[in-house]
């Protein structure tokens, strides 16, 4: 028996030998039978399929359920007129605020007027510095009474426009001034201080009535002709002459 277990046994190794050589198959695992080898080798297939199919999930987009629901809704609402026009309803009984704005006035200052040069310009510096107001009527019944005094042509004789005796060194207003800015410093000084003109000074300040202050001239102390109670007066427009710069201080 024992010989004939061993006779089975050199068989069976001897027909591994050969089956080895066959498949080529190295001697030193020419042991292994066939079978063995078909299940290592499926082995080996089922895991390199494994292999693969995980690396083709790991590759393939994700596909993700869109969502939905009212939070999702209102979302996509405003990211679709995130760029719109943005439009404010306003209630039918609102009522629109009233604005402030501040006014402004130019107002004419003496460096403007000395510039210009003008009797015209001499009779409105007269103004500013009494503080009248600059109107129409009041640069007319100036200049008109510059015109009684002196004479258009020559207007800025003495620089003393209204021969003023106050602060000209002549009491019968046949003084002089420095410029013709100083002259028209002192004339307004005389108008606003001296009781003897307060109805000058208020026809002035009115503004309105170019005749009105005429008559107070007349009534006044100011020519001791009184301008013959208004018969020497003349009331047509004066003309525009300029002074000499010399006159000026310029």
């Amino acid at each position: 028996m024992r010989q004939h277990r061993r006779t089975n046994t050199g068989e069976r190794r001897a027909a591994r030998t050969r089956e080895a050589a066959t498949f080529g198959v190295p001697a030193k695992r020419a042991g292994i039978s066939p079978r063995r080898r078909l299940r290592r080798a499926g082995g080996v297939l089922a895991a390199s399929a494994i292999f693969a199919l995980v690396g083709t999930v790991a590759l393939a987009p994700l596909h993700t359920t869109a969502p939905s629901g009212p939070a999702f809704a209102e979302a996509s609402a405003a990211e679709a007129n995130r760029d719109a026009v943005q439009r404010v309803t306003i209630a039918g009984a609102a009522k629109q605020q009233a604005v402030s704005r501040e006014s402004y006035t130019a107002s004419t200052g003496p460096e403007t007027l000395v510039l210009g040069g003008t009797n015209h310009d001499w009779a409105k510096l007269v103004l500013v510095e009494g503080g009248f107001p600059i109107t129409d009527a009041n640069v007319a019944v100036i200049t008109e009474w510059m015109r009684e005094e002196n004479g258009p042509d020559n207007w800025w004789n003495r620089n003393n426009p209204l021969n003023n005796g106050n602060g000209s060194g002549g009491g019968s207003g046949l003084g002089s001034y420095e410029t013709l800015q100083v002259g028209a410093v002192y004339a307004a000084d005389s108008l606003r201080r001296l009781s003897f003109y307060d109805a000058i000074e208020a026809g002035l300040d009115a503004g309105t009535d170019a005749g009105a202050t005429a008559a107070a001239i007349w009534a006044s102390p100011w020519a001791t002709s009184h301008y013959g109670n208004g018969a020497h007066w003349t009331t047509s427009p004066v003309p525009v002459v300029e002074a000499p710069a010399a006159a000026w201080g310029r």
